[in-house]
């Protein structure tokens, strides 16, 4: 299947990229500038496609994202400390960002005859990103079947969106991700801060699933009062 990986950089979607360049045809990368505030990790992306040789698209669509206001990933608002699942991470949504993004992904996978577009959303995503969870996917790829009917098909291929974040850190070390070259942090410093929602996760998966972490965290403890983790 010659697939086309959305990636934004971060730990998931390179992780997928992976899978794909290792399990069936990588045809490239597409990235989005949507006006992100962590927008390094386009950089990620641009490191990972190098890596694998295909190629990375990045699409600019900086003023639709302008218009998707109220969003801590594009506004200046701060963004809030803590775990996925406190109500506080809810305005991190960008609303239809998945919905937006997926049906570009789709123009191009069809303009250029490719089988299948892949989706790094996970099981961890379903708390507060409506547009991750399995019944958004299907109900995607149904209305997509009847948006290119008569002219090609194209996958939707989501193989994260029943796991958790540990799993996926196990799935890329079996494809050697390298980890250290991914990007996560919602608040685009120097290094992962260690406490916004993204990076409490990706530091408690890499603990779950047992694999050092290679991550420089400015606050590398702060994950284990946000989780609670027993026996973390």
């Amino acid at each position: 299947m010659r697939t086309l990986v959305i990636c934004s950089g971060g730990l998931d979607s390179v992780t997928l990229a992976y899978k794909v360049a290792t399990e069936r045809s990588l045809v490239g990368l597409l990235s989005f500038d949507y006006g992100q505030r962590h927008a390094k990790e386009l950089d990620s992306a641009a490191a990972c496609a190098a890596r694998l040789g295909v190629p990375h698209h990045v699409i600019d669509i900086r003023n639709v994202g302008a218009a998707l206001s109220g969003s801590a990933l594009t506004d200046e608002l701060d963004v809030p400390d803590g775990h996925y699942a406190e109500d506080t991470m809810k305005v991190t949504v960008v609303p239809n960002r998945n919905a937006i993004m997926l049906a570009i992904a789709f123009g191009m996978a069809s303009a250029q005859k490719v089988d299948a577009v892949a989706a790094a959303v996970h099981g961890g995503d379903h708390f507060i990103y409506p547009d991750c969870r399995p019944g958004f996917i299907e109900a995607f790829q149904r209305m997509e079947d009847k948006a290119l009917e008569g002219m090609g098909e194209v996958e939707l291929y989501t193989p994260f969106v029943t796991i958790s974040k540990a799993e996926i850190v196990t799935e890329g070390a079996k494809h050697n991700t390298p980890f250290a070259e991914t990007w996560s942090c919602y608040k685009g410093g120097e290094v992962h801060c260690g406490r916004c929602g993204t990076c409490v996760e990706r530091r408690e998966a890499f603990h779950l699933a047992g694999i050092d972490d290679p991550t420089e965290y400015a606050d590398p403890d702060y994950w284990r009062q946000a989780t609670r983790t027993e026996g973390a």
